[in-house]
């Protein structure tokens, strides 16, 4: 979709979700024929003209100012995420490049340590803004799945969670999970407008997600920045885990995704068992090594 007609698709949904109590206005007279804030109220709260918002609202505005838009940001209640969207949405788009292969993406060898480290009590895995796991340790692999398994192109976190049948088991919050993950492919694909495997891994999951369409048409924004997650895991039964996502200042692309245990509980009992039992030179019930390295590199340098 053209980047105007996503602004457009933003602003209303965003219009119609706030009340005009929530945006401490008088209800008005008569019956409302929309949900939500109409424009000239929003054009109220933001102060500009009704026109100048229509305007917007309809892609017709090329050259927003960031006054402008901080106002209309502050007028319908965005977020930070939905902050950021707004700005990534409205910004001047200059030509670029179309159809560049994306360059190899390398987890620099000090974060391949730091999965290393924290092997034995925490899993851990390194991904950029499309999801695709660039490094995992061995642990993150036990408790999610084998991202080093699959086909090259399938090895991200956003695709297993949205096409793998194995998540749906996996994750007993699985909507809550997926959900979030389709709020941050939103957000993503604002930064990114001609990013072409974002956008091929967007519409694949039109295609394959039956609930994908109603979570992406909401037009929610959001970071997977941390959480609980409930694991159904089919070795060590129950967990529930929290997950911590860090950016690494040195590579802007790629964020480190650490997972937590609450100490003393049972979830944290049963990740020391899953910790033991994927250990390098663990042997499992099979009589299969668990031989792959912690830390492995996903994708190939």
């Amino acid at each position: 979709m053209e980047q105007n007609a996503e602004l457009a698709d933003f602003l209303r949904t965003r219009r119609a979700r706030l009340t005009p109590a929530e945006a401490g206005l008088p209800p008005g007279i008569g019956a409302r024929r929309v949900p939500g804030l109409r424009r000239e109220e929003v054009a109220q709260l933001a102060g500009v003209s009704t026109d100048y918002y229509t305007r917007l609202e309809q892609g017709r505005h090329p050259n927003v100012s960031e006054a402008v838009l901080d106002s209309v940001a502050r007028a319908l209640r965005l977020d930070d995420d939905e902050r950021a969207h707004l700005f990534d949405l409205a910004r001047t788009r200059t030509a670029r490049p179309r159809g560049r292969p994306q360059p190899v993406q390398r987890v620099r060898p000090e974060v391949h340590r730091m999965l290393d480290v924290l092997n034995s009590v925490s899993p851990a895995f390194v991904t950029n803004h499309r999801g695709d796991v660039l490094a995992a340790n061995q642990l993150a692999k036990a408790l999610i799945t084998d991202w080093q398994a699959k086909p090259y192109r399938e090895r991200g976190f956003a695709r297993f969670v949205l096409f793998d049948p194995a998540a749906r088991e996996l994750y007993r919050n699985w909507n809550e999970v997926a959900e979030i993950v389709v709020a941050n492919l939103r957000l993503e694909a604002g930064r990114h407008p001609d990013d072409a495997l974002l956008n091929e891994l967007i519409g694949e999951a039109v295609v394959k997600v039956p609930e994908f369409s109603t979570w992406w048409d909401s037009h929610r924004v959001a970071q997977c920045a941390h959480g609980t997650q409930h694991f159904h895991h089919p070795v060590v039964g129950e967990l529930t885990l929290n997950h911590e996502t860090l950016a690494l200042p040195a590579d802007p692309d790629q964020t480190i995704c650490v997972y937590i245990a609450e100490p003393g509980t049972a979830s944290a009992q049963a990740l020391a068992l899953l910790a033991s039992w994927s250990a390098p030179d663990a042997v499992r019930g099979d009589g299969a090594s668990q031989a792959d390295r912690p830390g492995t590199a996903i994708h190939p340098e």
